[in-house]
């Protein structure tokens, strides 16, 4: 998925819950504004908001942001462009979370039979 180059230069994204905008926009090397627009743009961002409007990014969110900015910033996408592609990735990954959910079921309800047949 992160298949961009200077996505290595990136800090590593801490083991918390939330992230406010300005940590956000160290963790991926952009500016908070680029993230508000980003949100207007990119269906898939959508930061909680407390009090005062204050967004906090989970570590998703983050993700995603970081390969918006590799479409964007490393590969040329336009944004039209970068935004079908996440769709289009985000089906995909739909699909195949859905068949690795199935797969799993299967062997819990096959390991459940054998414990049955004994």
């Amino acid at each position: 998925m992160l298949e961009a180059k200077n996505n290595d230069e990136l800090p590593a994204i801490p083991g918390k819950r939330y992230f406010a905008i300005g940590e956000v926009a160290e963790l991926c090397g952009v500016k908070p504004h680029v993230l508000r627009y980003w949100e207007q743009e990119f269906p898939q961002l959508k930061p909680v908001k407390r009090r005062g409007n204050r967004r906090y990014y989970q570590r998703q969110d983050v993700i995603v942001i970081r390969q918006i900015r590799a479409l964007l910033y490393e590969q040329g996408f336009t944004i039209g462009g970068a935004r079908n592609k996440l769709q289009g990735e985000e089906a995909r990954s739909d699909v195949s979370q859905s068949q690795q959910i199935v797969r799993q079921l299967r062997l819990e309800l096959e390991d459940i039979l054998r414990l049955m047949r004994r």
